[in-house]
């Protein structure tokens, strides 16, 4: 009986995930996914986060970088996860960050660590959401 009743549960609750799984290939993205622009990071033959970690001078600057980054607490998230990627002491920076401003300071303590003339800002501004508005009666 006990059996029974386990198979019974187990059953509800793979019935269950699986509609949840299904539920979530059919909803839209939410404007915080960024798949899309993984997907394209993926397709372009350019550097990756991946292929900046062969050197210790390298990592080091990466390192050095992404410690002013988090030190800074008046940048967003997404400019705190901003991807440094360093190659033979370039920097490339990628990712989404909410203003022209915080782009520009994200390049600046780049700069500071890395050298004037050896970062490459590649980062875009991601839109801002849109307000809803209330209908009115």
């Amino acid at each position: 009986m006990r059996k029974a009743l386990a198979a019974w549960v187990a059953l509800g609750a793979f019935s269950t995930i699986s509609l949840n799984l299904k539920a979530q290939k059919n909803s839209p993205p939410t404007p915080f996914d960024n798949t899309k622009v993984n997907q394209w990071d993926r397709s372009k033959p350019e550097p990756a986060a991946e292929l900046g970690k062969n050197t210790l001078s390298d990592r080091d600057l990466m390192q050095k970088i992404r410690r002013s980054l988090m030190g800074d607490k008046s940048l967003s998230t997404s400019a705190h996860n901003v991807k440094i990627i360093a190659q033979k002491g370039e920097v490339t920076l990628e990712g989404p960050v909410v203003s022209e401003e915080e782009k520009c300071v994200v390049e600046e303590k780049a700069t500071e660590v890395a050298g004037s003339g050896n970062v490459a800002n590649e980062m875009s501004v991601k839109p801002a959401p849109s307000k809803r508005t209330k209908p009115t009666s």
